[in-house]
């Protein structure tokens, strides 16, 4: 189990080395023009981000680099300058540089603003998720009783369609099976792996959705009077629903939401801006209301109540992640990070940081 304690030492490790261009502070060339202005943001400076000179930047600098090499969909409320957001990928930081240098490369080149909800509050929820490790099998079992299906490939439509009709008609490709408690998981978090019998691994992860609402297990569990052993968390939940399979059936159908995916031999865990994510500085967003690959500093709580002040990047998203303090924050892969994912759900602040040279927020009047 991942100690708290060293959480620290956990992500001292995550630092890859990419080949860039050296840091380059000078003053951008683009000024944008205005066209988008997201009411929700209020201009602040650094030093109203708690924490933001003890973060470690360098990770989350690692996080950008994959933003950069994006096919960045441009939509919601909060959209950056597209010239102005592509001239800042062309001035990243060297991947020696020390955090330093680092840290003054965001001040020069992002300016943050806190962001508030449509009521004018400043605090909202996080969650985390993480990429499971599942048993399943390539055939159909007793065990494996629920398939994991990929995108149709004969244009059949998805979109709109209940999961239970998906499944029960087989609008998609069954690419292998799973215990249905463990496919559910699976589809929350969007991502996984696969040990099948035979002791090979399958890495699976998000390839579409069918547009449905999410309705949540737990709560219709509670709605149902039933309370697992160990409460509502999703751990006693999951095993409470593989004891009871009549009772897993129903109310796993009785969500409406599906999630397909794709197989690849690529180990690492791919969100929906189509980046490999990097554990705790990945976070998914609503992306109807912000434009995803954009750093995002964050002020919460992990589980135990440590603080959990750093600069994330937003690089996915979810069926329960809207509004706009609403963020998911990715724990990584395995048993250890579900230790922290599956318990975490704290209120905080969250602050975007978007170009400099471009007035985002509407002037008072």
């Amino acid at each position: 189990m991942l100690s708290f304690k060293n959480f620290g030492t956990y992500i001292s490790g995550l630092l890859l080395v990419f080949a860039m261009a050296g840091c380059d502070l000078s003053t951008p060339t683009h000024v944008g023009d205005n066209s988008k202005i997201p009411s929700n943001l209020r201009a602040v400076s650094y030093s109203s981000l708690p924490d933001w000179y003890n973060d470690d930047v360098r990770y989350a600098l690692q996080a950008f680099r994959n933003t950069c090499k994006a096919k960045i969909q441009y939509s919601g409320s909060v959209i950056p300058d597209q010239e102005l957001l592509r001239e800042k990928c062309s001035m990243l930081p060297s991947a020696s540089a020390d955090v330093a240098t680092i840290r003054a490369w965001f001040e020069s080149h992002f300016q943050p603003y806190q962001i508030y909800n449509d009521k004018g509050g400043n605090t909202g929820t996080y969650t985390g998720y993480y990429s499971p490790v599942i048993n399943g099998c390539r055939q159909q079992t007793n065990v494996c009783n629920e398939p994991i299906m990929g995108v149709p490939t004969n244009g059949t439509n998805y979109k709109g369609v209940s999961k239970r009709q998906i499944v029960s008609n087989k609008i998609g490709r069954v690419l292998y099976w799973a215990n249905i408690v463990d496919v559910q998981n699976l589809q929350i978090q969007g991502s996984g792996l696969l040990k099948l019998e035979d002791g090979t691994s399958v890495k699976l992860n998000f390839a579409a959705v069918n547009d449905m609402p999410f309705k949540s297990i737990g709560t219709q569990l509670q709605e149902k009077g039933i309370k697992p052993e160990g409460g509502y968390s999703a751990d006693a939940v999951w095993k409470h629903l593989k004891k009871n399979p009549t009772l897993a059936k129903e109310v796993i159908y009785n969500n409406p939401r599906y999630v397909y995916f794709y197989e690849t031999p690529q180990q690492s865990v791919v969100g929906k801006l189509g980046t490999p994510l990097s554990k705790i500085r990945s976070i998914a967003m609503d992306d109807s209301l912000y434009t995803l690959g954009l750093p995002v500093y964050i002020n919460t709580n992990l589980p135990n109540g440590q603080k959990f002040n750093r600069l994330m990047i937003a690089q996915d998203t979810g069926g329960a992640i809207k509004g706009w303090i609403r963020a998911d924050i990715f724990f990584g892969s395995g048993d250890e990070a579900y230790q922290i994912a599956h318990g975490q759900h704290s209120q905080g602040k969250m602050f975007i940081l978007m170009p400099k040279e471009y007035n985002y927020v509407k002037p008072t009047k």
